[in-house]
């Protein structure tokens, strides 16, 4: 992995078989990310994960092991209080054939290469679980 930011910007590059969080993560740490948005993703992905909100909390969740084209990716990051990442991406990823499948981002890694663009922002925002939905919902701080 490679990154640089200037002015706001985190421009980060992803080579083969690196893990798409645990990357993103250390470049976030290094960049004293607060919380950042998702502005341009391309690349490939392979061992990528989508998930599809079945209500209260669920997830119905498929496994791809083969490579797909990253179409889109969008969604924040957030430093939650204990200074973890919480990651919420959802993700459009075409096959050999230029099917499209579509969902949460649960885990990827890097199939060839991947170019990310993050805007940085000095919001502070939070995830707490919500009984009503069973999510983690975002809140300000």
């Amino acid at each position: 992995m490679d990154f640089r930011e200037s002015n706001g910007l985190i421009f980060v590059r992803l080579k083969q078989d690196e893990d798409l969080f645990k990357a993103l993560e250390k470049a976030c740490k290094s960049c004293s990310v607060q919380s950042a948005a998702v502005v341009s993703a391309v690349g490939m992905l392979k061992e990528f994960s989508l998930g599809y909100f079945k209500g209260k909390g669920a997830y119905l969740e498929d496994f791809f092991p083969e490579p797909h084209e990253l179409v889109a990716l969008s969604g924040i990051i957030m430093q939650q209080e204990n200074g973890e990442y919480h990651f919420h991406f959802h993700a459009a990823l075409a096959g050999e054939n230029h099917s499209l499948k579509g969902g949460h981002l649960g885990k990827a890694k890097v199939h060839v290469t991947n170019e990310i663009v993050l805007a940085k922002s000095n919001l502070k925002l939070l995830r707490k679980h919500e009984e009503e939905t069973g999510l983690q919902g975002l809140y300000f701080d």
